[in-house]
């Protein structure tokens, strides 16, 4: 047949990012925003890159950010009350980013309530040079207590960035993989983005989150859209426009 008389295939059009699962947003909790009004400005940014809902994760790491569920959700009411009062329309909602030590690990197995996002996901990170002792028993407990683990920016580890059949067994354990959008754009370093590359070569990235901190952090989110390996993300079938 004639190349001109050839149906033409359908242009597959990829969906933006609407929904951002990994941020620190609420004032004066951790390392992140540290006002109302930085809280104000970022949101305004992601706003303004189509986002219709942002769900913050305060870290909880037992020797440096002490942060409770009722702590945590006590300043997003706050932040929520803020936002109102200024006219601004944004979905917020809070989980947390909880350090892998002993604490977060206990907290688990005596049933405390954690802070999730979407179905019962849980975000976890972990020291950046060695995978934990626990991991992998961490990893089959919150499992066993109905969580679907996420690990925050694998891309960022040393012990996956020289591995990466360890992050295949990891996923092969149930664990999903949250990329920072500003891996891509090699703010962190090249291998952090070479490693970033690697993963959405494979398709082994489940969701997308900016980490923002600051203002910085989101336009890098800006920077990355233009990004070749941004755009390869999206086509993944990646679950945050799910929650």
């Amino acid at each position: 047949m004639l190349d001109w008389v050839r149906k033409k295939e359908p242009i597959k059009t990829i969906d933006p990012l609407q929904i951002d699962i990994h941020s620190h947003l609420l004032p004066r909790l951790d390392d992140g925003v540290q006002s109302y009004e930085e809280s104000e400005d970022v949101i305004l940014h992601f706003k303004k890159l189509g986002y219709k809902k942002l769900i913050t994760t305060p870290h909880v790491m037992s020797d440096a950010y002490k942060n409770t569920t009722k702590k945590i959700l006590a300043r997003l009411d706050k932040l929520r009350m803020y936002l109102e009062n200024q006219e601004i329309d944004m979905q917020i909602e809070a989980a947390a980013e909880y350090y892998l030590d002993e604490q977060v690990y206990q907290m688990v197995e005596q049933n405390e309530e954690m802070l999730t996002f979407g179905k019962n996901f849980l975000l976890f990170e972990t020291n950046f040079l060695n995978e934990p002792f626990n991991m992998k028993e961490f990893i089959f407990l919150a499992t066993t207590k109905g969580y679907k683990p996420v690990l925050a920016h694998p891309e960022r580890y040393l012990y996956l960035q020289n591995n990466l059949e360890k992050a295949e067994d990891l996923i092969d354990r149930g664990v999903l993989f949250q990329m920072n959008i500003s891996s891509i754009t090699g703010f962190y370093s090249k291998i952090v983005q070479t490693t970033a590359h690697k993963l959405i070569d494979k398709g082994w990235v489940h969701l997308l989150g900016s980490d923002c901190h600051h203002l910085q952090h989101v336009r890098l989110v800006e920077e990355a859209q233009q990004l070749k390996y941004f755009q390869k993300a999206l086509s993944l079938p990646l679950l945050n426009n799910s929650l």
